[in-house]
């Protein structure tokens, strides 16, 4: 290598001097000091701004624009001292519906609880407690998708009365009570698209109901909103309050 870079005009002595330099300067980079994420970038001052951000980064997502910004070395040595993530995404477990991809946002910009079904439990509830009393984010989303594999499990259960094992039948029992005023003899694609519905909205119902998230959201310090990711075109729609 140095041979070929010596016939383009450098010699040998500048070249070995070039990588010595190069060498130099990558140790200065990496024994730079970390930087303040809260100063490097502020999060959005408020749910709507948050909410924007979102609905952007999707928009970028959904169209072939992501730009994957907050994922190289740097930004994760300023997340050492601390997170400061701007929403608190609660999304099913499903492997096709990753919330940091499909809004497009990097490491620390989302603080994310994810289990089957997007569900309500006494752990999941504890975890956006601490979301909201400790990270301040301002803005809850409950993230549910179509073609959710325990919506449907649940929906065939009160169709069908399904055996299925004992902790999934214990999740079914979690969805199921969302989904009573849903028309069960509906055409099934309209049925599974009502439920997957149903059950973020039953979601929501859950977290008002707790009385610190009640409080939180009458005192405006969180807004909550639901949504639906469409796994055909990407987008995430987000449904009326």
């Amino acid at each position: 290598m140095a041979d070929e870079c010596c016939s383009k005009g450098l010699t040998r002595r500048q070249w070995l001097n070039a990588s010595a330099g190069l060498g130099l300067a990558a140790g200065e980079a990496a024994a730079a000091p970390r930087v303040n994420i809260h100063a490097a970038e502020p999060p959005p001052a408020s749910a709507d701004e948050a909410l924007s951000r979102l609905k952007a980064g999707n928009r970028r997502f959904m169209e072939g624009r992501a730009k994957h910004t907050h994922e190289n070395a740097s930004w994760r040595h300023m997340l050492v001292e601390g997170q400061r993530p701007f929403a608190t995404i609660l999304g099913c477990s499903d492997s096709r519906v990753p919330p940091e991809l499909v809004f497009d946002v990097g490491l620390g910009e989302l603080f994310i609880a994810r289990l089957a079904g997007n569900i309500i439990a006494e752990d999941v509830v504890g975890t956006l407690q601490y979301a909201i009393a400790h990270l301040h984010t301002p803005l809850v989303v409950v993230l549910g998708h179509e073609g959710c594999g325990a919506v449907t499990a649940a929906v065939d259960d009160m169709l069908h009365a399904n055996h299925e094992p004992s902790h999934i039948e214990a999740l079914l029992r979690l969805i199921e009570p969302g989904l009573a005023k849903v028309d069960l003899k509906q055409e099934r694609d309209a049925l599974l698209k009502a439920a997957v519905e149903a059950n973020v909205r039953w979601s929501m119902k859950q977290l008002v109901a707790v009385p610190e998230g009640e409080r939180a959201i009458r005192d405006g310090k969180v807004t909550l909103v639901g949504a639906v990711y469409e796994l055909a075109s990407g987008n995430v729609r987000f449904l009326s309050r």
